[in-house]
């Protein structure tokens, strides 16, 4: 049987029409991909505190839970995103659990504070020197302070030590 080029055409338009119908061909994929619901973002996940941390509370790991929070939250300050920035840090003021934590609410730890007495230690060339000093402000590991010397009321400047000691002169 000899087909006109007219009645091919006529017959693969039916079967094209049919096969979508069907659910089968090229255009059963787009209802399906209509129906797939829209990707969604992923959660925003931060360390929040488990229990309130009070000012002056050195943040123990303990201390803190992680918390899902819609890709759309917006924190009204910029909020620690690690729980390693937190862990170890002092609580500037009071935090509450399940409270995204503001990058500015958390200080690093001092290891002097003010007007109370600590060792400075000068070192040079093997010949050290200590000696009690006043600090005239808070220092946390390797910050640069002004120290008040106790015996000679001279004042100094000098770097916070790890074990709480100032290291004058030599600022290495």
């Amino acid at each position: 049987m000899v087909m006109s080029s007219r009645t091919r055409r006529a017959l693969a338009l039916a079967l094209l029409a049919g096969a979508s119908g069907a659910g089968i061909g090229p255009c059963a994929a787009a209802p399906a991909a209509a129906e797939a619901p829209p990707e969604r973002a992923p959660d925003l996940v931060l360390p929040v505190p488990a229990v309130t941390i009070y000012p002056g509370d050195m943040i123990k790991e303990t201390m803190l839970r992680e918390q899902s929070f819609p890709p759309t939250f917006r924190a009204r300050a910029a909020v620690i995103d690690a729980p390693l920035a937190i862990v170890g840090r002092v609580a500037r003021r009071t935090l509450l659990p399940g409270e995204p934590v503001p990058v500015n609410a958390v200080d690093d730890p001092r290891l002097v504070s003010r007007g109370t007495p600590t060792t400075m230690i000068f070192e040079e060339n093997g010949l050290i020197i200590t000696t009690l000093g006043t600090p005239l402000q808070n220092g946390g590991l390797g910050e640069v302070i002004r120290v008040r010397n106790t015996d000679t009321g001279r004042i100094v400047v000098g770097v916070v030590q790890g074990d709480g000691r100032i290291r004058i002169g030599d600022m290495r």
